[in-house]
């Protein structure tokens, strides 16, 4: 079985409210391994690098965010 087809038979776990939760944390590492991507990029004087992982930085904050909204809303009944 691969994970696209995991529904909760293998984990145990086929809560939807899970999967937010992996897809915030997820985004929320991402930012900070980016954060270290960034810091290399400047001290390598490479701007160009350093707006990328800021933008995609960013981006992950972004999904972190709606996510955070949407389990919230869940959680709450809404």
């Amino acid at each position: 079985m691969t994970s696209e087809t995991e529904t909760g038979g293998v984990t145990g776990t086929q809560d939807k409210d899970y999967n937010l939760i992996w897809y915030v944390e997820a985004c929320l590492n991402n930012a900070l391994r980016l954060e270290s991507y960034i810091q290399d990029a400047e001290r390598a004087k490479d701007t160009e690098v350093a707006d990328l992982f800021r933008k995609a930085q960013a981006d992950s904050r972004k999904g972190a965010e709606l996510g955070k909204n949407l389990l919230r809303a869940r959680l709450n009944g809404g």
